[in-house]
């Protein structure tokens, strides 16, 4: 059975993927998210981020631009202590390894994305998530 995450709640979603984008908006919505921003590169993803601070982001690694979303990721993380949830296509172990160097405690989901799955690893960030550094959330 789907959890439902709190109502009024803003999800940033950085995938450059059309389909894969509207996908996980869909699940975002479902698990009870009512704003869902979606950026297909890292200088969008910084400009929502500050006009709307998210309370979750859902980032793909590999980004389009040559920014790696791990990055994206861990920018996000530290300015606004959101919890980051990773999904790829490229789950390999040196991928994996890579994401945990830069982003300790960070789950890693592999496309495509259940909805469960995605529920269970945003739990898991917020536990993991660590405190803003100089952020006016």
């Amino acid at each position: 059975m789907t959890r439902h995450l709190p109502s009024s709640r803003r999800a940033l979603i950085v995938e450059d993927e059309y389909l894969i984008a509207h996908d996980l908006e869909g699940a975002m919505r479902e698990l009870g998210f009512d704003e869902c921003d979606v950026a297909p590169n890292a200088r969008q993803a910084h400009t929502l981020s500050m006009s709307e601070p998210p309370d979750v982001v859902v980032v793909d690694v590999c980004l389009e631009g040559g920014l790696e979303g791990i990055e994206v990721g861990r920018w996000l993380r530290e300015i606004f202590a959101v919890p980051v949830v990773f999904v790829t296509s490229y789950n390999d172990d040196d991928t994996v390894e890579r994401i945990h160097r830069r982003m300790p405690g960070a789950p890693v989901l592999p496309k495509p994305v259940y909805t469960q799955r995605l529920a269970d690893a945003i739990a898991e960030a917020s536990r993991n998530q660590a405190p803003a550094l100089g952020a006016t959330a």
